[in-house]
């Protein structure tokens, strides 16, 4: 089997490719909320239950992704939706997944690296999380093919991420940096707005290669 069967549609559309990204991103999401517990108990107690929703931005990334992951399922198991609300639930999902998965796979990696170059010393840990995030951002490319959101979810889900970018470092509810960066708040909240604009062009991107490879099928 040579390596291009592997990005294949066939392959990355298969029961056993699906189900397997399914679980690992489900069980992600999982060790995500409770690695950012103490934050949501924190800000809950010193600021308000309103600001819970911005917080955990890298676990709730994956609970999309894997929700977007279901909806592939449900082809897979010939559950196609027709209805515009499907369709436009959907849409909404791997906007969502696409623009927040790279956005923050991107941004954990930086972060942890930023923190080690200014001095922070390297634990399993931070390489657990730089591969399990630079995965985050790959898988999110790697379906280009087979989403179907169009620029309506993008515009929504751009809103998303700038007004959570707002929260963040507005109200500071950004996600606990390492010691190191805490003196390059401004710099890092500039970084994550920077990475929103890059994220949803990037979406975008992927959404006109997919139309126009869609366009060439017979």
């Amino acid at each position: 089997m040579s390596i291009r069967t592997y990005f294949s549609k066939a392959f990355l559309s298969s029961r056993f490719m699906l189900w397997s990204l399914f679980w690992i991103n489900l069980l992600g999401t999982i060790y995500g909320y409770q690695w950012y517990w103490k934050q949501l108990t924190y800000t809950a107690e010193t600021k308000s239950a309103i600001f819970l929703p911005f917080v955990p931005d890298s676990p709730t990334a994956s609970l999309f992704f894997t929700a977007a992951i279901g909806f592939l399922l449900m082809d897979s198991y010939l559950l196609r939706g027709t209805e515009p609300r499907y369709r436009w639930i959907r849409g909404i999902v791997e906007a969502f997944a696409v623009i927040t998965s790279f956005k923050y796979g991107i941004w954990a990696v930086s972060m942890i690296w930023a923190g080690v170059y200014q001095g922070d010393s390297v634990s399993w840990q931070d390489w657990m999380l730089t591969i399990s995030h630079l995965g985050m951002a790959a898988e999110a490319l790697l379906y280009l093919r087979l989403y179907t959101y169009r620029p309506l979810s993008i515009f929504i889900v751009a809103i998303w991420a700038f007004l959570n970018d707002y929260m963040d470092y507005g109200y500071g509810v950004y996600p606990w940096l390492p010691e190191s960066l805490e003196d390059d708040l401004n710099a890092v909240a500039t970084f994550t707005v920077e990475l929103s604009f890059v994220s949803v062009i990037v979406a975008y991107v992927m959404m006109k290669i997919r139309l126009i490879l869609e366009k060439r099928q017979p």
